[in-house]
Order: structure tokens, then C-alpha cells, then sequence
């Protein structure tokens, strides 16, 4: 294995067993999202937002890639890459991948670094970084971390992605780190999301992103 999966505890997959990025990825998504397909969003969310959130919301976007995370027992994260890369979809289901909707979340790329290192790795979203405590502070904002129970620092946890865009599929490892806030707004929270990803050509990168709760009437596809 190599320095990232010693590192960070992630067994490469046994490539006899686990499907292909191609395998059961759907034409279309929760929502009627596919790639080529145009998702327009409420115009009252910006004012809704403002001084609740720094979210911004878009103009209408063209999804370029679907991406698929299988939770297990029957939950799903459908994933949509816009053209316009500073924005991205997150569609949570049960059931089925097209199945009921738990869960629609905007999120916006604040940034995204290739690490070159494991001193890097493990300064950037290792032990060293602040990411996996019980909260975390950006831009003098205070959220709170959803995944784990422990006292101090935990672990990423392991996310295996298959994303499909008209041009190829392919697979991406995720070890990734959620926190999120109340805004006041009802069942609208925002979410700070931590992603080290590793791709098929083996690029290590760290994404972070900023999401915010929709409704499935916030936004339409066409």
C-alpha cells in the first residue's frame, strides 16, 4: 500500500471483487439530475440566506458528473458536479439510489489543495490539523463535528465514490470529516465538509466545502 493508506488506515479495494466505476451507476439521479441536465434554484433563497449564511447560491447550473456513494443498508449519496466547479449537489436516499429523499445539500468549494506529502497530509487533515476535534472554527464561525463520539481528535471516516461524466468513469477515496451549525432558519443547517481524496492515478488532494439545507422545492431540473 501505499503512504496515504498506511496513513490514514485505507486498504486499497480487491479489484476481483468490488464493481467497476461504470458497474449500476444510473443514467439519472434523485431529482431527475443527470449529467447535461440544468437545476435552477429558488431566487428567494439569496435573501433568505443573507446573515444566516455564507452559502452562496447560484444562477442556474448545467450538472456535468454524478457521483455515487453507497452508505449501505439501502442509503445513498448521489453527488452532482456542475460545469461551474465552485458548486456541487449532495442528494441523500433510502431505499434506492432514486429512492426517498432524506436530505438535499448545496454545497460551494471555499478550497481545494493537492498534498504532495505525508508531513503535509499529516499537518493539512491529520493529526497534527485541527480537522476530527468536536468543533471547529472558520471564519470566526463555530461548528460542531457529526461524525464521532470521541472526546478529542477522530478518525476520517472512509467513503468509496463511483462518478461518471460523458467523458469517463472513474473512482475516488474519500476520508472525510463533517460539521455542521443551526442558522435559525427552520431545518436549514450549514455544513463545513473536510474531504481527503485520493483518485485512480493516485492525486491526494484536500477539498473543503460549505453546503447548506434545501428542500427538494428550492431547486428544479431540466
Amino acid at each position: 500500500m501505499g503512504w496515504f493508506k498506511q496513513l490514514m488506515g485505507l486498504e486499497a479495494p480487491n479489484a476481483s471483487k468490488s464493481p467497476s466505476a461504470s458497474d449500476s451507476l444510473p443514467v439519472v439521479g434523485p431529482l431527475g439530475l443527470a449529467s447535461g441536465k440544468q437545476v435552477t434554484f429558488d431566487a428567494t433563497l439569496k435573501l433568505l440566506l443573507d446573515g444566516n449564511s455564507a452559502v452562496v447560491i447560484p444562477g442556474s447550473q448545467q450538472v456535468w458528473a454524478l457521483g455515487v456513494v453507497d452508505l449501505g443498508q439501502s442509503n445513498w449519496l448521489s453527488r452532482c458536479y456542475m460545469n461551474d466547479e465552485d458548486y456541487w449537489l449532495q442528494v441523500h436516499t433510502s431505499g434506492d439510489i432514486v429512492g426517498q429523499v432524506e436530505s438535499v445539500i448545496l454545497f460551494n468549494y471555499l478550497s481545494y489543495v493537492t498534498i504532495n506529502s505525508e508531513a503535509e497530509l499529516r499537518r493539512l487533515a491529520g493529526p497534527e490539523s485541527l480537522i476530527g476535534l468536536p468543533t471547529y472554527t472558520h471564519n470566526g464561525v463555530e461548528y460542531h463535528r457529526e461524525w464521532g463520539t470521541e472526546p478529542g481528535q477522530t478518525e476520517l471516516v472512509a467513503l468509496s465514490e463511483r462518478v461518471s461524466n460523458p467523458e469517463e468513469s472513474y473512482s475516488v477515496e474519500h476520508r472525510s470529516m463533517l460539521y455542521a451549525r443551526d442558522t435559525g432558519l427552520t431545518d436549514r443547517r450549514e455544513f463545513l465538509l473536510f474531504s481527503v481524496e485520493e483518485d485512480a492515478e493516485g492525486t491526494i488532494s484536500l477539498s473543503t466545502s460549505l453546503g447548506i439545507s434545501l428542500y427538494t422545492t428550492d431547486l428544479n431540473t431540466f
